[in-house]
């Protein structure tokens, strides 16, 4: 039996592909998904999916885009698919294009083109051979990753639904039934993605504002030190 890679040495690898230190807002954020990957990739059941790499590249992009230096991001992400196994040309081109494919459809005939891809034209876009990959596996692993790329494809189709409870609800069920997943989890993991993703952009704020109360004051205080200083050299004249 070959040697499943441990998560320590997952970890290893990251750190030799990307040297520099993270900051400490971002390194639980980056070690969670590390993980997240690490234990997808050696699951017997996965099944590498370009809807999974929309997720990977979504939760990455949202989470980490003001990530200071901008040039790491690009490093961490290449970093992270290196050190898991994954080819991050491949994620980011094929979430482009799975992405640039949802943006024809509509949700009115979302149901009737994976009907008809499936039984016609299954390789002409790589979005319906992934979506259909998925519904002729069985065994496919889930993951919240994957849960998150199918909400971006949501995004994606229409902006307006993932604003109405119904029809949003309409459409996780039936991708679910189209998939043969649990439409329960699907919408459970995408909630708590959604919350996360808010609670990280109000902390971020928080710190930028933070940061800016104390640079203001900093240049108060300088002010107000000149001002001390020169009322000094005047009453020394």
């Amino acid at each position: 039996m070959d040697n499943i890679r441990t998560v320590s040495e997952t970890k290893r690898e990251f750190y030799n592909f990307f040297t520099k230190p993270i900051s400490s807002i971002y390194r639980r954020f980056i070690e969670e998904l590390l993980v997240e990957m690490h234990l997808l990739s050696v699951n017997a059941d996965y099944q590498y999916s370009p809807i999974y790499a929309l997720g990977v590249v979504t939760l990455f992009e949202k989470f980490m885009y003001r990530y200071q230096p901008d040039d790491h991001q690009d490093l961490i992400f290449d970093a992270l698919c290196k050190s898991t196994g994954g080819d991050t040309k491949q994620y980011r081109q094929e979430s482009n294009t799975i992405l640039n494919e949802a943006e024809t459809l509509s949700i009115s005939n979302f149901k009737e083109d994976f009907t008809k891809s499936a039984q016609e034209k299954v390789n002409d876009k790589l979005l319906w051979k992934s979506y259909y990959s998925i519904a002729q596996n069985p065994k496919f692993k889930y993951s919240r990753l994957l849960a998150i790329g199918l909400y971006s494809l949501l995004e994606k189709i229409s902006s307006d639904l993932v604003e109405s409870k119904e029809e949003y609800n309409k459409a996780i069920e039936q991708i679910a039934n189209d998939l043969g997943l649990s439409s329960e989890r699907i919408q459970k993991d995408i909630e708590l993605y959604c919350s996360n993703l808010e609670k990280m952009q109000q902390l971020l704020i928080a710190i930028e504002d933070s940061l800016e109360f104390g640079r203001k004051k900093r240049i108060s205080q300088q002010e107000e030190d000149t001002l001390k200083t020169n009322d000094n050299e005047l009453k020394e004249e």
